[in-house]
């Protein structure tokens, strides 16, 4: 949640310039089940981020330029139609095609296909496809808003702002957003979902929510005329795949309005791909603010925190200390507020969360 915080600081400067249906199951998504099991089940295990999908990889092609001179057309097959070519010749199911902040796929495939993918010399690398999960928080006292707007301690109690972010459109990449509530109202802009769950970009979790909130929230905001972008990649569990963040993130390049930033307080393994997506959509203009982890570890470490073009942020108490979850080290660029945030929540219209 600290990403927000720093973000948001961000669009307020004055003046500044910011550089489906397709039925797809996705981890933890529910499944119908046709007969009632004679005793009680287990409770499901949940993900655990950076956890590798069995048979689900991330193909990442060379420039279009180096593959149409390995052609004997001289030219290079577009990334949906190479895709295609694979599952046709190998079996299995593409997921995610990508144009802009990668070239390449995402499908589940044999394990020969990957052993001959990684010998062609039109592919850059192949990664399995890993799990990804919202970077929560831990319960506190409401105090955010009033620490960011000023340098120095004691606080003042109010949180006092010159501009309130109009104008600027803020891509929100997790769970998606209650796009309802009334902390939102004639502020929703247009969206994307990379989860196949009929909700669309829905927030069924509460954390996109929350976050939205603490953006653009007319109470809890901190810039309170920003429009609000659903780009849900995260589902009811809060959890998800890098392929799917990967889609989320080449959506925001390829369909931003400028002024553009994004929001992802999301994270998992190590991941060249995913580090490239969001290196390349900064290239193309929107600036993205990366939440550091909340494992207490090196955010050199994970992804996409470690992305150097990023702003990654690390948390702090109410007491301006590292939150004991934060990450930390040099991939950090700035810290800020992150434990007990007060902002709208997924029950309900009015719904409120300290989180």
């Amino acid at each position: 949640m600290a990403s927000i915080l720093i973000l948001l600081s961000i669009l307020l400067l004055p003046g500044q310039s910011i550089a489906q249906d397709d039925a797809r199951p996705t981890p933890d998504a529910p499944t119908e089940n046709l007969f009632l099991p004679m005793v009680e089940a287990p409770p499901a295990v949940p993900p655990v981020a950076g956890d590798v999908v069995p048979g689900q990889f991330i193909v990442v092609l060379k420039d279009a330029e180096v593959r149409a001179a390995n052609s004997p057309d001289g030219e290079a097959d577009p990334p949906e139609v190479v895709a295609a070519q694979v599952v046709n010749a190998f079996g299995g199911e593409v997921l995610y095609t990508y144009d802009s902040v990668l070239s390449g796929f995402a499908a589940e495939l044999p394990d020969e296909a990957v052993a001959e993918l990684e010998q062609n010399p039109d592919v850059a690398y192949v990664e399995p496809d890993t799990i990804v999960t919202i970077q929560d928080i831990q319960p506190n006292a409401t105090w955010g808003l009033d620490r960011i707007d000023q340098r120095d301690r004691p606080l003042n109690g109010a949180y006092e702002y010159g501009v309130n972010g109009s104008g600027v459109h803020a891509y929100i990449i997790d769970t998606g957003i209650l796009g309802s509530h009334q902390e939102f109202s004639g502020r929703m802009g247009d969206g994307y979902t990379a989860i196949f769950d009929g909700k669309e970009t829905t927030d069924c979790n509460g954390h996109g929510t929350h976050v939205a909130g603490t953006v653009g929230g007319s109470t809890y905001g901190v810039a309170k005329q920003v429009t609000l972008h659903p780009v849900r990649v995260l589902n009811c569990n809060g959890s998800g795949t890098t392929s799917g963040v990967i889609a989320g993130v080449n959506w925001v390049r390829n369909h931003s309005s400028r002024p553009a930033v994004a929001n992802m307080s999301l994270g998992g393994g190590a991941s060249s791909s995913l580090d490239t997506a969001v290196r390349n959509a900064i290239s193309g203009g929107v600036t993205f603010a990366l939440a550091a982890g909340n494992e207490n570890q090196n955010a050199c470490n994970t992804s996409p925190a470690r992305t150097l073009e990023a702003i990654t942020v690390g948390a702090t108490t109410s007491g301006d200390v590292r939150s004991s979850f934060s990450n930390y080290g040099t991939c950090v660029d700035i810290f800020a507020p992150g434990s007990g945030i007060t902002s709208a929540y997924y029950s309900s219209n009015s719904a409120t969360a300290t989180l």
